[in-house]
């Protein structure tokens, strides 16, 4: 597969996912540089009702100190935010965190498209999405929103997704010049923060 068309020096980068998809987002963070230049925010589908471990779970996979955001929170470089489980998490203009309760989309809270649209409202072409293994269509809409304002997109081949139906959907919106393999993903991140693989 080719690479992504668009690879600016983010801001923020935003990593997402459902089924199959945890490993992944554990080995991304684990390859960034230690000292991170940027703000990470992860969305990952989990159950609702599950509102312990999940932190400690990622921390543990990947070395990496994360946490989940707060309403109102300003988003920080060189910090790494987990979505809440059964929120939706939107980055509003002034980059702070917002809440929300409202209903599911994609039978998702939080939602992948929410976070990605809002992030390209505010962030323009200053930001990377990255969108892993999942069992439904949440992501394709949003990571379109930020291609659309020059952001980079990076999606994972779903040949070696442990669930493909959510790359795919973004493939079949974006095109396959945006799919990569986790590996190849890694090291376009890694470049574009400066480090090299």
């Amino acid at each position: 597969m080719s690479k992504a068309p668009q690879e600016h020096p983010p801001a923020i980068v935003l990593i997402a996912g459902s089924a199959g998809s945890f490993q992944a987002v554990c080995s991304l963070l684990s390859s960034l540089p230690g000292q991170l230049p940027v703000a990470v925010v992860v969305c990952i589908h989990r159950l609702k009702d599950v509102r312990h471990g999940f932190a400690e779970s990622v921390m543990s996979r990947s070395g990496r100190q994360a946490a989940e955001p707060v309403d109102k929170e300003v988003v920080r470089s060189g910090r790494i935010y987990l979505a809440p489980a059964n929120y939706h998490l939107y980055i509003d203009t002034g980059r702070t965190f917002s809440l929300s309760t409202e209903e599911a989309v994609n039978h998702s809270r939080p939602s992948i498209d929410l976070l990605f649209q809002s992030a390209a409202r505010v962030y323009g072409h200053s930001m990377t999405a990255i969108l892993l293994s999942g069992a439904n269509q949440d992501g394709a809409i949003g990571v379109k929103a930020v291609a659309a304002v020059g952001g980079t997109v990076y999606i994972q081949d779903p040949h070696e997704c442990e669930v493909g139906t959510m790359p795919r959907a973004a493939a079949a919106l974006l095109g396959s010049e945006y799919v990569m393999r986790l590996a190849a993903i890694q090291a376009a991140l890694n470049r574009t923060l400066g480090k090299r693989p």
